[in-house]
């Protein structure tokens, strides 16, 4: 099989690359970034967020190699960010239009990344079934983002007969996220400020409650999506792929802290503009569908990904020094405040 992955330099992206290549099949990415932590695949680099005119061979004008199904997950993700850069969040159903285009082009099926973020923080539900996703609950300009997407891909497959698996992620980690001076993630970030001894933020304190998923057991489901679309066993389905378990992120610093073996400084501060604070997936469908079950919970898990994250910091050294939060997070912490315009 010839998979095209878009948002490939990602962790998920890297992770269900060399899944797949080491399941005997061919992988071409796409990304606007180069990939840090593989070379073991051959990708293009692009930013699919152009207004680009209709290509047959690709995107943008960009011929790509022939493939027979594509995993759309190259997006703008950082919630914080697009509350205070919402252009961002259109580039983000840009990008889902000329990917939709491409497939629609060649008649390619589709697997795309969603989120959980579509569900909303409205306390309705002790777990979310796919069903219960009300876009009247849009909490940011990110899951309005990618409420947006899904909507597109379903008119898609109405009106042009497009297959397609629309997968919601829930806070994915493991391998491959550590990046934080791109992507700043809560338990990478958790792992270099208390490797170093420094005090944690926890947004939301002891009531946030969120469904961790290690990153494995998402890229099994990923692949599972992309075997049964391709060869046309299901289509045209919205999936939670998680653990299916609510944990605090108070819990998971502490076991953080416990692997490092430090004894963690923890301050607790309200939630941030935009954030989902309460989150356990129900996985019912998953199951059915796809014969997967999560295997990690996150008191196995955090181990696992410590010791990558030791592995890799030995490896690169330089990026033990302090971490600066970026602008927009700085602001919000400290309450939002528009741009001030710019003078003639």
């Amino acid at each position: 099989m010839r998979v095209l992955i878009t948002g490939s330099s990602g962790q998920i992206g890297t992770n269900l690359a060399l899944r797949l290549i080491g399941d005997g099949h061919d992988v071409f990415g796409v990304d606007k970034r180069r990939n840090p932590w593989t070379g073991e695949f051959d990708y293009l680099l692009q930013d699919l967020a152009g207004h680009y005119p209709a290509f047959a061979g690709g995107i943008g004008g960009v011929e790509y190699p022939e493939v027979d199904v594509v995993v759309h997950m190259a997006a703008h993700a950082k919630v914080h960010q697009l509350v205070r850069q919402p252009h961002r969040a259109l580039e983000n159903a840009i990008m889902t239009f000329n990917v939709l285009e491409y497939c629609r082009e060649l008649g390619l099926p589709l697997v795309f990344s969603s989120t959980r973020e579509v569900y909303g923080d409205v306390h309705r539900f002790e777990e979310y079934a796919e069903e219960a996703a009300d876009f009247a609950y849009t909490e940011s300009p990110y899951s309005a983002s990618k409420i947006t997407s899904e909507a597109f891909i379903y008119s898609y497959a109405r009106c042009y007969g497009l297959d397609y698996l629309v997968f919601r992620f829930s806070n994915v980690y493991g391998r491959y996220d550590n990046d934080l001076w791109r992507m700043e993630r809560v338990l990478p970030l958790f792992m270099h400020q208390l490797s170093r001894g420094e005090p944690i933020t926890i947004f939301g304190g002891d009531q946030k409650v969120l469904d961790f998923t290690y990153v494995d057991d998402c890229v099994d489901g990923i692949a599972r999506g992309v075997y049964s679309l391709a060869e046309r066993r299901i289509s045209n389905k919205t999936v939670n792929l998680a653990y299916g378990q609510g944990n605090t992120l108070v819990r998971a610093a502490e076991l953080i802290a416990g692997e490092l073996g430090v004894e963690p400084q923890i301050h607790r501060a309200p939630s941030l503009l935009g954030e989902v604070t309460h989150y356990v997936a129900d996985v019912t469908k998953a199951r059915e569908l796809l014969g997967w079950e999560p295997e990690t919970p996150l008191s196995d898990g955090i181990p696992r990904s410590v010791a990558w994250f030791r592995e890799w910091r030995a490896a690169h050294p330089e990026e033990d020094r302090p971490f600066e939060r970026t602008r927009s997070v700085a602001e919000i912490e400290h309450g939002f405040k528009q741009p001030t315009p710019a003078r003639a």
